[in-house]
């Protein structure tokens, strides 16, 4: 099988990832599981032709170089394809995430109006967290193009790498990639303050300058969309704080307070039929109880703000899997294994036919 042939298939199947290991056949992660391919297993000389199918010349010298690769591409109107490549006891082998070439809107993605309400707000900081592989990206991707269908703006992004080339449509759109447009996320947001850019998305908050310079960013009238490694709003306003230099503690939960919009936490689970995943998520908006939480760091109670945030949009991750429970897209079992507070999934609401009191 050629590496088209395999990008194909796993595409008919509905695969998130493709993964080239020596020793095993081709493998691909459906619905959250790896299941393996029919076929014999990849040999070394086998593993290696279909990864360098993938590279430019440019970029097998820089894979000879580093020992290590990430990069994104278009493959034939196929897929975009982030492509990462790594050595195991000196074998190349390889990490391929599959992206679909058409971008989904927010609502064909599951997520209530209230986020696209974010996109539309003049500046400010508005986070989508969550842990690897739950859509995070995608939902980056799909709140950038709301924005370039609605407004005329500039928009920035800063990308490691990109994954998704957008077309200008009634915004300018200026996309970066770390190691070729810039040489690192401080250094990028640094120049594109002096670029006169409306809207500044940060495809990782990954240090503290970037945190600090994303902050400032917000503080003076951009709207800035970055994406956290985090599984939970209290547990983002955490990492925010206490990643930034003990100089800038004193101040950084009253500055976040002041130009944070809202986080986005997701989660994607198993459906019922194990046959693909539902998105769960946690929306979190910036109003006075949750901004009184932030100044005074009561991290506790940022959830029952949430939960009494219904009104305006608000919604807890424990609300969110106990809707998806009681409408059948997910087992009890797997909601009260991803519920922070099992009572509410267990003690409220109409249970189904069988399900453990």
């Amino acid at each position: 099988m050629n590496i088209e042939a395999l990008i194909q298939k796993a595409t008919s199947m509905g695969a998130s990832d493709i993964h080239l290991v020596t020793g095993l056949p081709p493998s691909v992660r459906v619905a959250g599981e790896i299941l393996m391919l029919d076929g014999d297993v990849l040999e070394e000389g086998e593993a290696r032709e279909l990864i360098q199918g993938l590279l430019s010349e440019g970029q097998r010298k820089e894979f000879e170089r580093e020992l290590q690769l990430c990069f994104s591409t278009l493959f034939h109107n196929l897929a975009h394809l982030r492509v990462s490549i790594y050595t195991r006891l000196g074998r190349l082998e390889a990490a391929i995430r599959l992206r679909s070439s058409e971008l989904r809107t927010l609502e064909d993605l599951g997520l209530p109006p209230s986020v696209a309400e974010l996109t539309r707000r003049p500046n400010g900081l508005v986070i989508i967290t969550g842990p690897t592989g739950v859509g995070k990206t995608t939902t980056f991707y799909s709140m950038i193009d709301l924005i370039n269908r609605e407004r005329r703006t500039k928009v920035i992004t800063v990308e490691d790498p990109i994954e998704y080339l957008h077309s200008h449509k009634r915004s300018i759109i200026i996309q970066q990639e770390i190691g070729r447009d810039a040489r690192s996320f401080p250094a990028a947001l640094r120049h594109i303050l002096r670029l006169d850019p409306d809207v500044i998305c940060i495809g990782e908050m990954r240090d503290p300058e970037t945190i600090s310079t994303a902050l400032l960013a917000a503080e003076t009238g951009h709207l800035v969309i970055a994406t956290l490694h985090t599984t939970s709003a209290a547990q983002t306003i955490e990492r925010i704080v206490t990643a930034l230099p003990e100089t800038e503690k004193s101040g950084a939960a009253l500055q976040l307070a002041n130009c944070l919009r809202g986080a986005i936490t997701q989660a994607l689970l198993p459906t019922v039929d194990k046959k693909s995943r539902a998105l769960a998520y946690e929306i979190m908006l910036a109003n006075t109880a949750v901004k009184n939480n932030i100044r005074e760091l009561n991290l506790p109670s940022l959830n029952m703000a949430i939960q009494s945030g219904g009104d305006e949009g608000m919604k807890s991750m424990d609300m969110c899997l106990k809707e998806l429970y009681q409408s059948g897209q997910i087992t009890y079992e797997t909601a009260m294994i991803y519920a922070r507070d099992p009572k509410m999934i267990r003690g409220e609401g109409h249970k189904a036919p069988g399900a453990p009191l």
